[in-house]
């Protein structure tokens, strides 16, 4: 039996390409999560653990679908192997029942990490390059000077409730705390 898995990162995305192509390569089920790559507990894939048995096969429309890393990839294709059951993704056109199906998942699943570590490295180098040049990243302050300096002064007098301050100011409390840390951090450096 093939047994499809389709999973979009946020629940604004849409699973129906997905699962159509699923459908279409001739799944019987399709069992699907709306959770990002990177959290490990999703529920879709412990209830196709529960399902799958020897001989059938897991049908993803591509392999980051089913792993974030080649680290997971490599382990979902342990634990495939240990279950006899076959792996196929739709995009990549691996199919693992076959040996260069076996061969193609792992040249794919390498290069995909190649590429994921490339990003990244290329990322954290745009980032030290706007440093060197004095920009500093980050959301803009809400308030000007003046007005975070009132924040700080009101907080520090506790006059006013921490609620009230913030209503006044029109932010967040999480937003005046910052504040006053960045406030207290300046202080002890003078």
């Amino acid at each position: 039996m093939k047994i499809g898995y389709a999973r979009v990162s946020t629940i604004e995305q849409n699973l129906d390409l997905q699962t159509d192509a699923l459908r279409a390569a001739g799944c019987e089920k399709v069992i699907t999560d709306k959770v990002s790559g990177v959290v490990t507990a999703r529920p879709g894939l412990e209830k196709i653990k529960e399902q799958l048995r020897a001989g059938d096969t897991l049908v993803v429309w591509r392999l980051d679908r089913l792993g974030r890393s080649m680290r997971d990839l490599i382990n979902w294709m342990g634990y495939l192997e240990e279950q006899n059951v076959g792996l196929q993704s739709l995009q990549e056109a691996i199919d693992t029942s076959t040996t260069s199906g076996k061969l193609t998942f792992h040249l794919f699943g390498a290069l995909a990490e190649f590429e994921r570590n490339l990003i990244k490295e290329r990322t954290q180098a745009g980032l030290m390059a706007a440093r060197a040049r004095g920009r500093k990243g980050g959301r803009p302050p809400a308030l000007d000077r003046g007005k975070r300096d009132l924040a700080v002064r009101l907080y520090r007098e506790r006059s006013l409730p921490i609620a009230k301050i913030c209503s006044m100011l029109e932010i967040s409390k999480p937003t005046l705390y910052a504040y006053v840390r960045a406030a207290e951090k300046t202080t002890s450096l003078a």
